[in-house]
């Protein structure tokens, strides 16, 4: 499988940058079901994993 993108996103990008866009809007309700999003986010330690959940208020 090739790797993930997540980390370097544009609409990821476009999130942190205007929560409310609805670029932004759409990749926040994207990542809740997205495998590659799954698949980065298990490939992080468990720190960063922390950190995001916060970063972005996941469960």
């Amino acid at each position: 499988m090739a790797e993930s993108n997540c980390a370097d996103c544009s609409l990821r990008a476009k999130y942190d940058e205007k929560p409310k866009s609805f670029a932004g809007r759409f990749w926040r309700w994207h990542i809740n079901w997205c495998p590659g999003w799954k698949g980065y986010m298990k490939s992080l330690d468990e720190a960063e994993r922390a950190e995001i959940r916060q970063q972005y208020r996941l469960k």
